[in-house]
């Protein structure tokens, strides 16, 4: 095969090619688009040769059709496009289209100042990271939350926790931690069911969560026990805070079909220092829980 045949395999080869390939000229004017070049821009192949890079993309802002243009200003937008282009010998980026379409486009200059551009469909590759990024935030959300409650599990909250901390002695700020614990629990599972004790669960996550700041964290730490961390908060804050969900929940009988579950929990309370560990805050919490259950329990306790 000689060289000239060779050109015409290549040029054939290209014509044809899956692939967009279209050439500037050194003004930014196209000399030559193959069809899939054309469909892609949106613009019939007889009519796309000739035209400068600028008028395609105003017609693609016009007919809001081909190349995502996010911008409400085509000027401004060219001018930053024109900023960067021709702004190396070879640029490679991806670019997304109206039509949810995404592009690998890459861009060649020689040194006649003419530059070819090839454009790749690389939609499927696109939804498939798409998919693969929502698999991994799935399975960070399954291994950090509570599959039940959907609150943070015991590891993400005392995770949290620590993290909060670590804030806290950094501002020098009093900190407070409550452990909850479901009065009778057992008994409500015995008595109604488990389906019955989960719906419990649930009923109970989510009137802590509304009685809750919106920076406070909650997390269920055992079966029927919660934890809660107030940062910055005081004993007396917390004490209300605490004896305000209390009440809540001695109020808010879980309503299953006819029949009424009542319900009440006991709460052990602690306040500590900006050195406090983890640790720590939860034995005294723990102690205090204790302290109210042996009391009679459905109260709050304030670690002495």
């Amino acid at each position: 095969m000689d060289s000239q045949e060779l050109k015409d395999t290549l040029f054939n080869f290209v014509d044809s090619s899956s692939d967009g390939y279209g050439i500037y000229d050194h003004d930014d004017i196209i000399i030559y688009g193959n069809d899939k070049f054309a469909e892609v821009m949106c613009v019939p192949q007889e009519q796309i040769i000739g035209m400068s890079f600028d008028d395609l993309m105003r017609h693609t802002f016009s007919v809001r059709q081909g190349i995502k243009i996010d911008s409400d200003n085509i000027e401004k937008w060219l001018a930053y496009a024109n900023g960067v282009r021709r702004s190396r010998r070879f640029r490679l980026f991806e670019v997304d289209f109206t039509d949810g379409r995404w592009f690998l486009f890459s861009e060649q200059v020689n040194q006649q100042g003419q530059m070819i551009v090839q454009l790749k469909d690389i939609t499927k590759q696109k939804l498939l990271e798409k998919g693969l990024e929502s698999s991994v935030e799935s399975l960070k959300e399954i291994a950090l939350t509570d599959e039940l409650t959907r609150v943070a599990n015991r590891r993400s909250f005392v995770n949290s926790v620590n993290s909060e901390l670590n804030r806290c002695r950094r501002t020098g700020a009093s900190m407070s931690f409550l452990i909850f614990d479901l009065d009778y629990f057992k008994k409500i599972n015995d008595s109604y069911g488990h389906p019955t004790g989960d719906k419990v669960l649930i009923h109970v996550t989510q009137l802590i969560s509304k009685s809750l700041r919106t920076y406070d964290i909650l997390g269920r730490i055992g079966g029927e026990e919660f934890g809660v961390f107030l940062s910055n908060t005081t004993t007396v804050k917390a004490l209300e805070i605490a004896e305000r969900i209390r009440q809540t929940i001695a109020n808010s009988p879980l309503i299953d079909d006819s029949t009424s579950v009542e319900l009440s929990t006991s709460i052990g309370l602690t306040t500590l220092g900006c050195n406090a560990q983890f640790d720590e805050l939860y034995e005294q919490a723990d102690q205090a829980l204790y302290a109210a259950k042996e009391g009679g329990r459905n109260q709050v306790i304030v670690f002495e």
